[in-house]
């Protein structure tokens, strides 16, 4: 029987771990593997095999049994979830019963538990951080400085926006660092004007550009050779894309891990915890619970790296105890699961436009105009901290009169008229992390698998009310300078967390009383352990965070195997 349990060890050990197949998580076991370390990726949902595993994507919509209304019977059985309930994305959706949660204040968590993750659900807007972001915490005195500069992540953004395939355009912003792009999209020429508007009115001070983008417009060889194609501008993407065309996990990082031979891929596989050695002083693996059968299952490894996305990393790490780690692995500070945050999108503004009528917009955009952050960029400048960036679409499509009856009303709808020019603005705003937005773990509710279920306590900021009322007030002194009519910007009052980015609760910092990783994305108090996804986020910004994630995992990566060849891991 001890021969047994050798063996089965021995079966059951890697060089590394890599809990999470989603963004953050393709890039470490791309990386890993690479570099020729044995790795098992850890993935708590079903597989999901690129182009054949995306049932929808191709149809066409009167293929659709329900025309893409999803049954009241089936919508029951979701609960109240209204993420993906639609027949053409409802096997991305999740059941109550998978992981229930407890909601001390309404908090929107969307979730992609499969092979892939949300790489197959993102909005796949790449934006740089700079200094400005960087640097922000030390400037205002709100969470804790950033152990990192752009310097030390701009050629790993670099690194990885060559593999990915980013469109964008080089704008020669400060606040905005370029990349390396691909050919961009086009801004619509509604979209133009108000660009013109902004140069005029506000003195080079805001900026409007083609949003930068995850969708391969020219491949390269790189591309090629993952054997991925050209975006087909189709913006079908949330059901997966046939063509590779825009980057995912499953298009990209993963089969090219696989291609190495050093990956093992293992769905259905939820991590209860991390294993920590007290004797060696530090983590020897990772304790599983098969999803299909209840088994639980040890994994064992030199270098394990946590990318189960902000939320369930953290929930994760809290339920790894020992008598070194009572309230969560590398969490003797009392921080672990403190300073939970997102992104402010509560902000929306509606507009019409009389001009171009002689233009309309003419096929499909996977992107849309992008403004970056022009608040207390160089100084304090408002009566809230850090800012916001917006989202610009701008287009002009086809109506019909719907009045009257018979031959007029059946005229009507098959000869539908060009209307205006419509634009909308939703705006991207920084939340600054507070200790008392935060997730905990259940001391008596578990779930099917018998994990704590997660507690969720998370609300908005006095500063996030004056954010958004900032953007009201200026997004429609932008439309109206701009000409535009019929001008409405309200505040949605959505739930936090509702635009999928959470981040924070393992931040990264200098300083191992006030934060839980180093500038390596270690943990302070376990080398062996790295966290790279949304959780090791010290600050937000006003960016979408995809791709920083993927630097600072590509980077983490490059150092860990390092301190492996050098006998320190």
């Amino acid at each position: 029987m001890a021969h047994f349990n050798i063996d089965s060890k021995k079966n059951n050990t890697y060089d590394a771990i890599v809990i999470g197949s989603g963004i953050s998580g393709g890039w470490a076991a791309k990386e890993l593997c690479e570099k020729g370390l044995k790795t098992l990726v850890l993935e708590r949902g079903r597989d999901v095999k690129h182009v054949s595993d995306y049932p929808t994507a191709m149809k066409n919509p009167w293929e659709f049994e329900h025309r893409g209304q999803v049954p009241l019977e089936i919508r029951n059985q979701y609960g109240n979830s209204r993420s993906f309930m639609r027949e053409e994305t409802l096997h991305w959706a999740i059941k109550p019963d998978e992981q229930p949660i407890i909601q001390e204040q309404p908090f929107t968590w969307t979730r992609g538990y499969h092979v892939g993750g949300k790489s197959l659900l993102w909005a796949r807007q790449t934006q740089r951080w700079s200094d400005y972001d960087f640097e922000g915490p030390k400037r205002d005195g709100f969470a804790v400085d950033w152990p990192i500069r752009y310097a030390d992540i701009a050629p790993w953004y670099s690194h990885v926006e060559k593999f990915a395939g980013i469109s964008g355009n080089k704008d020669g912003l400060p606040e905005l660092p370029d990349g390396e792009f691909l050919k961009p999209f086009e801004l619509s020429c509604a979209e133009e004007h108000l660009k013109k508007s902004l140069a005029k009115n506000y003195e080079g001070g805001r900026h409007l550009i083609q949003g930068r983008v995850a969708h391969i417009t020219d491949p390269k060889q790189i591309h090629f050779d993952q054997g991925r194609g050209q975006c087909q501008n189709r913006n079908l993407c949330v059901r997966g894309c046939p063509y590779g065309g825009y980057f995912s996990s499953n298009a990209s990082t993963l089969p090219w891990a696989a291609k190495t031979g050093k990956m093992t891929l293992r769905p259905h596989s939820v991590v209860h915890s991390i294993i920590y050695d007290e004797k060696k002083v530090k983590a020897t693996g990772v304790r599983v619970i098969d999803a299909n059968t209840m088994e639980s299952t040890e994994y064992y490894a030199k270098i394990i790296f946590v990318n189960a996305s902000a939320i369930n990393s953290n929930a994760i790490l809290l339920n790894s105890t020992s008598n070194h780690f009572q309230h969560g692995l590398g969490n003797n500070n009392g921080l672990m699961g403190k300073f939970l945050s997102w992104h402010n999108y509560r902000g929306k503004a509606n507009a019409e436009y009389d001009g171009l009528q002689d233009k309309k917009t003419d096929g499909k955009n996977p992107s849309n105009g992008y403004i970056p952050r022009f608040r207390n960029i160089h100084k304090q400048e408002t009566d809230f901290l850090r800012g916001y960036a917006i989202g610009i679409g701008g287009g002009r499509g086809y109506g019909s009169n719907r009045e009257g009856i018979g031959e007029n009303l059946k005229n009507s709808l098959l000869n539908p008229q060009l209307g205006k020019w419509h634009m909308s603005a939703w705006m991207m705003g920084e939340c600054v992390p507070t200790e008392t937005n935060h997730i905990r773990l259940s001391t008596d509710q578990k779930d099917k698998y018998g994990i704590p279920q997660i507690i969720l306590s998370a609300k908005w900021t006095e500063n996030d009310d004056k954010m958004v009322k900032d953007f009201t007030e200026q997004i429609t002194e932008m439309f109206v300078l701009a000409g535009f009519t019929n001008v409405k910007a309200v505040d949605s009052h959505s739930n936090p967390g509702s635009n999928i980015h959470e981040m924070g609760g393992v931040r990264m910092g200098k300083d191992p009383k006030t934060s839980l990783l180093n500038e390596w994305n270690q943990l302070h108090e376990c080398k062996n352990v790295f966290v790279t996804d949304g959780a090791s986020m010290t600050s937000t910004g006003t960016q979408n965070p995809s791709l920083t994630y993927m630097a600072l995992t590509a980077r983490a990566v490059d150092y860990a195997v390092k301190e492996i060849k050098k006998g320190h891991l």
